[in-house]
């Protein structure tokens, strides 16, 4: 793993996702190399031209006396975009955990989401908010494909074990099923797993782009040949995305859960 140290303008910037006002990434890169991952498009607008998505991780260095908590006041600030609040050397350089010490007394809606166990050392924390949540993001139960495909994450299991230990500390929890593998990704397991401890849902498809479709087809082929001949299809056909989504929202419906689908097609959210 590459380390940098880079002075950042801004540690808190406006987002340009829908809902969202204000986005944190502690850090620029991840260290959890998701062969799907669509974040790798930052290579190009952070100087590591040639560098590998997952090999590089720059700490970002900041005054942390500037972030004013009353600034953000009725917004909504999500933590991360773009990389993971909680990697493994965030235990070192603990640029999440000084960002959220400073907004501590802010009325924003925080919204934290992340694929790593570390998360409960925050607990102390998350319970000083007036509004927070804390998501993990989770796509499998299988450890083993899980290890494939998201090689520097927590395993499924600690990542859910985290959400409880979160929940049960009286902090409002969600569940990410992202991203959605066809006929891989067992969301009612998922949701059997943590609905006594999640008070909302969310899922996203897996998306295809450029960068990351040799890498997906090359483990669909490894771990379930049979599958390559549906996942070749549906990159020319979306319309299984529209199936997949009406099953979801059936099955939400009739467990009575608070859920969002953010499945995007071609690329690009419908909303």
């Amino acid at each position: 793993m590459k380390i940098n140290f880079r002075e950042a303008k801004s540690i808190i910037t406006k987002s340009n996702i829908p809902s969202v006002d204000y986005v944190i990434n502690p850090y620029t890169g991840c260290q959890h190399g998701c062969i799907y991952c669509y974040a790798e498009f930052m290579i190009r607008f952070t100087g590591h031209k040639g560098d590998k998505w997952g090999e590089f991780l720059d700490i970002k260095e900041f005054n942390a006396a500037k972030i004013k908590p009353e600034k953000y006041h009725g917004k909504r600030i999500l933590l991360s975009s773009v990389t993971d609040p909680y990697l493994p050397l965030e235990k070192k350089y603990q640029n999440t955990r000084r960002i959220l010490e400073r907004l501590v007394g802010t009325d924003a809606v925080i919204s934290v989401l992340t694929k790593s166990k570390l998360v409960t050392r925050d607990i102390d924390l998350f319970k000083k908010f007036k509004n927070i949540e804390v998501g993990i993001s989770i796509s499998t139960l299988d450890a083993t494909f899980a290890r494939k495909i998201e090689r520097g994450a927590s395993k499924p299991s600690d990542r859910l074990e985290a959400i409880k230990n979160v929940s049960e500390a009286g902090i409002p929890t969600y569940t990410f099923v992202s991203p959605f593998f066809p006929e891989i990704t067992d969301y009612r397991a998922i949701i059997e797993e943590t609905v006594g401890y999640t008070h909302r849902y969310m899922f996203e498809n897996l998306n295809f782009r450029p960068h990351n479709i040799p890498r997906i087809l090359n483990i669909i082929k490894e771990n379930y040949p049979t599958l390559l001949p549906i996942y070749q299809e549906i990159r020319k056909d979306r319309t299984y995305w529209d199936v997949v989504e009406s099953e979801i929202r059936d099955y939400c419906e009739k467990m009575k859960l608070s859920y969002s689908i953010e499945f995007h097609h071609g690329g690009f959210s419908k909303t």
